[in-house]
């Protein structure tokens, strides 16, 4: 698997799981876990895009 690939494919992962971690936590009124949540949904962000420019830069 290409580097850029699995780059977007992680980033997108770790989005998933922390919108999961957010949404329960807003749930269950878990501050901690909301926050976490939302700071790893925004990595896998950073992450995907990472991988966006790997592919347009041909890496």
């Amino acid at each position: 698997m290409k580097s850029s690939t699995k780059d977007k494919a992680d980033g997108k992962m770790h989005q998933v799981k922390g919108k999961i971690k957010e949404t329960g936590g807003k749930a269950v009124g878990n501050e901690d876990l909301e926050g976490g949540g939302k700071g790893e949904n925004s990595e896998g962000k950073a992450q995907e895009k990472t991988g966006d420019f790997k592919k347009v830069g041909g890496k």
